[in-house]
């Protein structure tokens, strides 16, 4: 089923800064290499087997550029757009797929418009397989699909699983690895998807949080995105909407 023509869904409205999709560190940053991690805070916590969270990991300058990688990716052909429920109710969030496989659910074209899915910046893989390897918990993957969602301040997402990989992926345990950027969002795990025994942590702007193993399979979902809690540098240098970005990384 086709979905109305929209326009393009901006991240950063009325902010004409000019971009380029060559390099993720903008011109002037400091002289560290793409997905390194930040030596200012970040911090590794092992919340349970299979399920590590990577505080203030993606440094400053690298969630700057992702922003504006997404925002650029965003605006073009198969950019972000407005899932719908299967009763025709619009999710609370904008998503973008980049995949790299031909999986029904991951395909190189979308099924509702036929867009031309776009690729997954090399440096966007670089900074996950690099918290992958900082993780030291988890098979390491070459990411073929990312899923970009942006939640607005009332955006959130049930409890659900992450099983549209292969097989062998999710028998395998091979992890998914979500960076978020932007305002802090309420994160629900637990082994149901009953909300009132879930666990709720902060995901923070620039933290990676990494499922796998024992874990892969676990029910997560978002209760809510806190108002105004992203950082003033993020929000003066690309005018980011308040909200939430979230990439998500995967092997079909």
């Amino acid at each position: 089923m086709s979905q109305p023509s929209t326009p393009p869904f901006d991240l950063c409205p009325g902010h004409h800064e000019s971009m380029t999709a060559k390099t993720i560190i903008p011109k002037g940053s400091m002289k560290r290499k793409v997905g390194e991690p930040s030596t200012d805070a970040a911090s590794v916590q092992h919340l349970r087997p299979g399920m590590v969270l990577l505080k203030g990991f993606v440094k400053p300058e690298d969630q700057i550029g992702m922003v504006r990688m997404c925002r650029q990716l965003g605006k073009g052909p198969g950019g972000f757009y407005r899932p719908s429920y299967k009763n025709g109710a619009k999710l609370n969030l904008w998503m973008m797929k980049e995949p790299g496989s031909t999986s029904r659910s991951y395909g190189p074209t979308r099924p509702f418009d036929g867009a031309q899915a776009p690729t997954i910046p090399d440096a966007f893989k670089m900074i996950a397989q690099t918290a992958n390897s900082t993780a030291n918990e988890f098979p390491r993957i070459n990411p073929d699909v990312c899923i970009v969602n942006y939640y607005t301040n009332s955006g959130k997402l049930g409890l659900h699983q992450d099983k549209d990989e292969s097989e062998s992926s999710l028998t395998k345990g091979l992890p998914f690895i979500s960076i978020s950027i932007g305002d802090t969002a309420e994160f629900l795990f637990g082994n149901t998807r009953d909300k009132d025994q879930a666990t709720k942590i902060n995901l923070e702007s620039g933290g990676v949080l990494i499922l796998g193993g024992e874990s892969r399979l676990l029910f997560h979902g978002v209760s809510r995105v806190k108002t105004d809690t992203a950082p003033s540098w993020l929000k003066e240098e690309t005018g980011i909407r308040p909200g939430r970005i979230n990439l998500t990384f995967r092997r079909y």
